[in-house]
């Protein structure tokens, strides 16, 4: 479908690709892995003739349609978001697309599966914010159905709940798959290979992500052996042509080991590679109680998000706002923050809390005037410049990237720089919005590594399953203005909302009555309904249907409990890959409803 040949590209004297090949078939799902820098954007850019290369071939098989998902922005008219969306199918134009019943309901299905109203559907994607916009722009590319995706951090503008829709969407197409993410878990459920981007060339690996960290460490570790053993033959030749350079004696072997370093095809160690440990500042200490909300009301014009919240933060918590969207987190969040005012109620600090909060919208507190390195420098606390440096190079400022000014720096630029600088410099409460975007999978790591580290309290709302998963302890379910707290990580919040649906259904089906005591009699014979032994007999039966229908209740709930925990099991081996596990859990789960249908229809008969 795609083959690239001898490709070769630089900016100046930076060459980014240098006589790369590649070929990517029908049903292919990779991911586009390198550090900042690498050239993954820049080469889905040349795939779709955007950018040229400047030597090498890119050919795609004639007939083939090649979709592309830009990062940051998409171009659109002035249509609605229906309107636009239809514009991605490649056999309706104009009005014609209009028209379809069965495009505009497939469109329809897709834009709300992406999270949009259906008041959404008329309005102009001109008047949308730019996180909508790129759904239009997802919505469009999926209702393309093209032969070749190319994603470039397409989980970006989603939040947890629109990324599990669209996860599954994309597990389900016919397309091939060429994907930039920072999100693991995204990028394991959704590929067979990884294609790493180092060294101006592209290395391939079959697998998800967790088998292409594991190869690489292992390759890592025989190249750093290799280079240590090397250094440690450049340091004995060069001990002996220091201590016998003078002798005559020893001339020849002190030319032969010159003439072996002159020769000598050195190995380095690529900068991505030597993983750098940071142990990031640590803020005061609180008191217990960190913040209280006490009636809170929130509206924005009519309509009514928080009424009368009531809500309390403790000294260590690590919380992760979960809900549908819309449902008012990023609300809660500011109003945790102080930098959103609300109608009544009372917002009341702790004991020694200073507040830090983090968001993608909030870059205008830096210093455009500043560099890098100046901005980062100006807080607080007096890091040292080096440390400085180090911490910027995992928010990928690296070199002189440092000493650019803020104002030229991108929207994803700025965000990692404020993240970084809050970190040098962190409060002992941080309220953090979306603060994996923009990150590279490495920057991930180094910041769930700081923050694990962290001694403070934190709330945050993330899509990144992974960063979910590796730092809640808590969950804050919001939904309708209603907040539920649950104590555990964000896989117990699963559990429990599985079993909730459950309990739920059971509330709202209830046993069917007793059957009424109804003793027919032969005409002409003597009334016996209230016979002692007639009283018995049904005190005896209906005590025995009562304990078998406790019984049958008992293992229904067993079976619920059973298939979340499945549920939960089957997440995690999925993210895996462990595809025969997979199987296996499907067919307990298969056989645990099999026995549920059997059970609810025999109570039913009961």
């Amino acid at each position: 479908m795609l083959t690239i040949q001898n490709l070769h590209k630089a900016f100046g004297a930076q060459v980014i690709f240098e006589d790369v090949s590649l070929q990517i078939n029908a049903g292919d799902r990779y991911a586009l892995m390198g550090p900042n820098g690498a050239g993954k954007s820049t080469l889905m850019r040349m795939i779709i003739g955007q950018d040229e290369p400047d030597g090498g071939t890119i050919q795609i098989v004639r007939g083939k349609r090649v979709g592309y998902l830009p990062q940051e922005t998409a171009e659109f008219s002035n249509g609605t978001v229906l309107e636009e969306t239809l514009k991605g199918d490649p056999d309706f134009d104009g009005e014609e697309a209009m028209t379809d019943p069965r495009r505009v309901a497939e469109a329809k299905k897709i834009l709300m599966g992406l999270e949009f109203r259906l008041t959404d559907f008329d309005r102009p994607v001109t008047a949308m914010s730019g996180g909508w916009r790129m759904r239009v722009a997802i919505a469009r590319l999926l209702l393309q159905k093209p032969d070749l995706m190319l994603l470039d951090e397409p989980t970006n503008h989603l939040d947890l709940q629109a990324l599990v829709w669209f996860q599954g969407f994309l597990q389900n197409v016919e397309s091939a798959i060429l994907v930039i993410s920072h999100d693991r878990a995204f990028v394991n459920n959704l590929v067979h290979g990884i294609l790493d981007l180092r060294m101006q060339k592209i290395f391939r690996y079959k697998g998800d992500y967790e088998y292409f960290v594991a190869q690489r460490e292992m390759e890592e570790a025989k190249l750093v052996a290799a280079y240590e053993r090397q250094q440690g033959e450049i340091s004995d030749a060069m001990d002996f042509i220091n201590r016998f350079r003078a002798q005559a004696s020893k001339a020849p072997q002190v030319q032969s080991r010159l003439k072996w370093l002159d020769k000598l095809e050195r190995i380095e160690i690529p900068p991505e590679i030597k993983h750098v440990k940071i142990r990031f500042p640590q803020p005061p200490k609180s008191g217990v109680r960190v913040m209280t909300l006490k009636g809170v009301s929130k509206s924005y014009g009519n309509l009514k998000v928080y009424e009368n919240l009531d809500f309390d933060l403790e000294r260590h918590q690590r919380i992760v706002l979960a809900g549908p969207n819309g449902a008012g987190k990023s609300t809660l969040l500011k109003v945790l923050a102080g930098v959103l005012p609300f109608e009544s109620g009372t917002r009341e600090l702790g004991l020694n809390v200073t507040a830090g909060y983090f968001s993608q919208h909030r870059l205008d507190t830096l210093n455009p005037e500043r560099t890098v390195l100046e901005e980062a420098t100006d807080t607080r606390r007096m890091n040292p410049d080096l440390f400085v440096r180090t911490v910027l190079g995992t928010f990928l400022f690296r070199d002189n990237s440092v000493y650019k000014q803020v104002k030229v720096l991108s929207g994803g630029e700025k965000s990692r720089l404020a993240l970084a600088k809050l970190l040098l410099d962190p409060p002992n409460l941080l309220l953090l919005d979306e603060p994996t975007t923009h990150l590279d999978m490495a920057s991930v790591e180094s910041l769930v590594g700081a923050l694990k580290a962290y001694e403070g309290t934190m709330v945050f709302i993330s899509h990144d399953l992974y960063f979910i998963n590796a730092l809640a302890d808590h969950v804050l379910h919001v939904d309708a203005g209603k907040i539920s707290s649950y104590h555990g990580n964000y896989e117990y919040f699963q559990r429990r909302q599985a079993q909730k649906r459950m309990e739920l259904s059971e509330g709202t089906t209830p046993p069917p009555p007793a059957p009424a005591r109804v003793h027919s009699h032969a005409p002409g014979s003597p009334a016996v309904s209230s016979s002692a032994d007639d009283a018995r007999r049904f005190r005896e039966s209906e005590k025995s249907r009562q304990k078998a229908r406790k019984k049958i209740n008992v293992r229904l709930r067993e079976i619920e409990a059973e298939l979340a925990d499945l549920q939960t099991q089957m997440g995690s081996v999925f993210i895996q890959s462990d595809y025969k596990k997979l199987m296996e859990l499907d067919a307990s789960a298969k056989a645990l409803e099999e026995e549920k249908a059997r059970l609810t229809a025999e109570l039913s008969a009961s």
